[in-house]
């Protein structure tokens, strides 16, 4: 039986998409459920599946190619099965291969058996890995790009006569003209990724459609540290997941949230937007840039629950998994540009919100308490908005309430 591989149905904010990778060849059997094509739009990478087992006959589009919802992709019939070659005699096995064939099987993309995802398997495919010998340590022993990573790591201990036999030094090549000047100054040109395209144009849009303003705060986070060491080896053995600092701030910022709703607002045409929820933007970066899953109706969440989605939500995005549920709306953005050891920046807007709060490197600093001085774990906290909507006092006061939140996090308990 023939069947016909489409395009997924894209949501309406996705016009189309580009083909990123073919898994299979025409002629190859496939299996119900593995990756046949990978697709990439702006958002995520979308993996196409074999929706039954069979022999893929022929494909539509070749790799790079920029295709639309429904648009046929592939065709597989599912009632032919692949040809089985006989054992050739020594006669007929040719002396050495033809040289289109060999470029032909150079331009097919290597597969795999081991699961990964679209990010980790290009890592393995640039370094010409054998990924049954790297460790998966991910779900059901997926292998995340922090394990190649690792691998790699691994192998640069190794002696150079570990990794390959000493070569007989060749004589060096005779000096062309001109050939000092060009040392060191070569160029490569490289698309860029829907993905790095889209949070340009973003920008772009932010910067010109806006009128943003910073304002900054410092929060002395000794209290949620005592807290966190109290508390941390009760709350992973209840949980089973670590106690992290990102579930304090999201707690915070929604309540700070509660206080001061026209932060939670937006801008549509001439009026303005009041959420009655809030869901809030986790910016997670990856291989492929910026991307900022919503954690929705963060005010129902625990501890616990945040901690949760959080970490699953870095793991996805890691992993190219992420959907466009998971990407699209929002109310209010954080980004935590300290795990880079950023010290202090003004981050950009995410229209159609109208703020976004900025965390940075936590550092031991000294600072007055009581007339005396003393070291404690200090954090630069920046909120950027939208000075269309939102006032200068406003603002401030909604990030002088959030430092008060932090530095008292029973506060957050009793909402007070």
């Amino acid at each position: 039986m023939r069947i016909e591989v489409t395009v997924p149905n894209l949501p309406e904010s996705v016009t189309d998409a580009t083909l990123l990778d073919w898994h299979k060849q025409p002629g190859d059997p496939v299996e119900k459920s593995e990756t046949l094509v990978d697709l990439e739009t702006d958002k995520v990478i979308l993996e196409v599946p074999v929706p039954d087992n069979g022999v893929l006959q022929e494909i539509r589009h070749a790799k790079g190619d920029v295709v639309g919802s429904g648009e046929l992709l592939a065709v597989i019939e599912t009632e032919a099965r692949p040809a089985v070659a006989e054992p050739a005699t020594p006669s007929e096995i040719p002396a050495k291969p033809e040289p289109a064939a060999v470029a032909e099987a150079a331009r097919r993309p290597a597969t795999f058996a081991q699961p990964m995802g679209p990010s980790v398997r290009r890592l393995v495919m640039e370094h010409g890995l054998d990924p049954s010998r790297i460790k998966g340590t991910g779900r059901e022993g997926r292998l995340t790009k922090q394990d190649v990573l690792d691998y790699l790591e691994s192998r640069k201990s190794k002696t150079v006569e570990e990794i390959a036999p000493p070569r007989m030094p060749e004589p060096a090549p005779k000096e062309l003209p001109g050939a000092k000047a060009a040392e060191g100054r070569a160029e490569r040109r490289v698309p860029m990724t829907r993905l790095r395209a889209r949070i340009a144009e973003r920008m772009i849009e932010a910067q010109h459609t806006t009128a943003t303003l910073t304002t900054f705060n410092e929060v002395n986070l000794q209290n949620i540290f005592d807290l966190r060491n109290q508390y941390r080896t009760r709350f992973e053995q209840e949980y089973k997941i670590k106690l992290g600092f990102m579930s304090f701030f999201v707690k915070a910022t929604v309540e700070a949230l509660r206080r001061f709703p026209i932060v939670n607002a937006s801008i549509d045409g001439n009026d303005i937007v009041y959420h009655d929820y809030y869901d809030i933007g986790i910016a997670v970066s990856t291989d492929r840039g910026l991307v900022v899953p919503i954690l929705r109706d963060a005010d129902r969440l625990g501890f616990a629950e945040i901690e949760k989605a959080i970490i699953d939500f870095s793991q996805k995005a890691r992993d190219g998994k992420l959907s466009f549920e998971e990407l699209s709306g929002g109310t209010f953005t954080i980004t935590n540009g300290g795990i880079f050891g950023s010290m202090l920046s003004t981050p950009i807007l995410n229209p159609p919100q109208s703020a976004i709060l900025g965390m940075h490197a936590i550092k031991d600093r000294p600072i007055v308490e009581d007339g005396q001085i003393v070291i404690r774990p200090m954090i630069y906290l920046a909120l950027s908005y939208d000075h269309r909507i939102i006032d200068g006092r406003e603002a401030v006061t909604f990030l002088f309430t959030l430092k008060e939140l932090l530095e008292d996090p029973v506060r957050l308990l009793l909402k007070i």
